[in-house]
């Protein structure tokens, strides 16, 4: 069972490769208790993925997403229950209809007669095909967003789910503050504090060295700075392609050596701490001063 989120294939594919603007896209639902919770989960997407169909723009035999927004390319929002113990798919709605309570039931039941045959039953599909945890968000802190679908909250609810079956139900928090580390809540703002810090730098002034770039700073699971990579040079081919081997390992190295000591505070997904890479461009002018382009 994966513990640590990673944005999955199958919000690339079903949101990308088939020809979708990259909007904010509407949320699945999950009913827990007495309350419906948003969630940035993609349950149906696993079932239809292994559906075998050679009509890719049916969606893995999806056709009902006629009509589709912008905000909800899929043509539908799923609703999810928890009950004695058990995971279930309870209804497929139009985009928009639980918000706006205008669910339409016949019509739920009908795309779920479609897709699930006689593995829909008692008005509802049992999830077997999932493991996993899925999570919702308890407050309205929003840590982080892929500017799509997925989304990180501060705090969470997260279930484990195994086949189908729940095996635990835990409270997270995903930020951990550390007094002794550099705040990173809003990632908009530590691109400039990693810049503050390069700024501080003395830079090879030479046609031969030049490490005005675009850069991707990664910072691990610890908080700490681990790696330095070029955004548009990334494999060993790219890099010997348009760098001198010298050249490219002394930016990197400069670079990383200069933040390696910063300490950051946690982020977590789904209670598991994950990297993360920040974005930063640099421009070095003739008399080696530093200037921040990053966008």
């Amino acid at each position: 069972m994966t513990n640590k989120a990673k944005i999955s294939p199958i919000i690339i594919f079903a949101l990308f490769s088939l020809g979708v603007n990259a909007s904010p896209q509407m949320p699945d639902y999950i009913i827990f208790k007495t309350d419906t919770f948003a969630t940035y989960n993609l349950i149906l997407e696993q079932y239809l993925q292994k559906q075998e169909t050679t009509e890719s723009e049916k969606l893995f035999g999806l056709s009902f997403r006629d009509g589709a927004s912008l905000n909800c390319w899929r043509g539908y929002q799923a609703i999810y229950k928890i009950e004695n113990d058990s995971f279930f798919l309870v209804d497929i709605i139009n985009c928009g209809q639980l918000r706006n309570k205008t669910i339409d039931s016949s019509t739920s039941i009908t795309k779920m007669k479609t897709l699930f045959a006689d593995n829909f039953k008692n008005g509802k599909v049992y999830i077997n095909w999932f493991s996993g945890d899925i999570n919702f968000p308890l407050n309205n802190k929003l840590l982080r967003w892929d500017g799509v679908f997925y989304k990180i909250y501060e705090q969470e609810t997260v279930i484990r789910i195994a086949t189908g079956k729940v095996i635990s139900i835990k409270n997270v928090n995903n930020y951990v503050h550390n007094p002794k580390a550099i705040d990173r809540e809003d990632k908009s703002k530590v691109s400039g504090i990693l810049f503050k810090k390069l700024k501080k730098l003395k830079w090879k002034i030479s046609d031969e060295c030049d490490c005005s770039e675009k850069y991707l700073i990664t910072i691990g699971e610890d908080g700490n700075v681990s790696k330095v990579t070029m955004f548009r040079y990334k494999t060993d081919e790219q890099i010997d392609k348009y760098w001198e081997r010298d050249e490219y390992n002394y930016c990197i190295n400069k670079i990383y050596n200069a933040l390696k000591m910063l300490k950051f505070d946690i982020i977590k997904d789904k209670g598991w701490p994950i990297s993360e890479d920040i974005y930063i461009e640099i421009w070095i002018t003739e008399k080696g001063k530093i200037e921040n382009w990053t966008n």
